[in-house]
């Protein structure tokens, strides 16, 4: 089973995905080590994955590579200056209501999407992937203001990811991709709580 996937993976590589990837797993394991040097990198992953999408027709995954551009500069500045009097921002906690908010703006942004997508366009799988696209926008919002539960959401995502580009479209490395960046999303999720938890514990002191 392993063996097949990996014969997949190499089959399938092209130079624009390997780079892609490259790029992205690089962003993603800065992004646990809360080290400010994950935007410029995602700048480059999301570049080389809106001509990637725009080639499989994955229009929503395409849009929001744009969006990920904007929200990495944004969150560059965010950590950098986003902190009490403009000094390095710290992980916090979602809260309920917040929780609230967001599932609830992404459930009707998700269905929108999709809807539009289905009807004008000869979009793959238009309503799996704006759900994954509006929720993917919302993980890296949260992201960008060092929420501790982004990490969470990104597990979740990350799973229907791998199975969307393995069984649905046939993009193995890119599904290999998402594996690793499951892991470094259980990665960040610990190491962010410890984050979370000693500064805290200073703070209280």
């Amino acid at each position: 089973m392993i063996g097949d996937f990996l014969r997949g993976v190499l089959a399938s590589l092209t130079p624009l995905e390997a780079t892609a990837v490259a790029f992205g797993l690089v962003s993603v394991w800065l992004s646990t080590r809360e080290n400010i040097l994950s935007w410029p990198t995602a700048i480059v992953n999301v570049g080389l994955y809106s001509v990637l999408f725009f080639r499989e027709k994955l229009y929503a995954d395409m849009g929001l590579q744009v969006i990920y551009l904007l929200l990495s500069i944004y969150g560059w500045y965010e950590w950098k200056y986003g902190g009490e009097n403009r000094t390095e921002l710290h992980v916090s906690r979602l809260t309920p209501r917040l929780a609230i908010v967001l599932a609830a703006l992404g459930a009707a942004g998700a269905m929108a999407l999709g809807t539009f997508l289905h009807r004008h366009t000869d979009a793959s799988l238009p309503y799996l992937d704006a759900t994954l696209s509006v929720f993917s926008l919302i993980a890296q919002w949260m992201m960008t203001r060092k929420i501790l539960e982004n990490w969470a959401l990104w597990i979740v995502l990350d799973v229907v990811y791998v199975w969307m580009f393995v069984a649905l479209k046939s993009l193995h490395f890119t599904a290999f991709q998402y594996a690793v960046f499951l892991l470094l999303a259980m990665l960040g999720l610990r190491d962010w709580k410890r984050s979370h938890d000693m500064h805290a514990a200073t703070a209280s002191a």
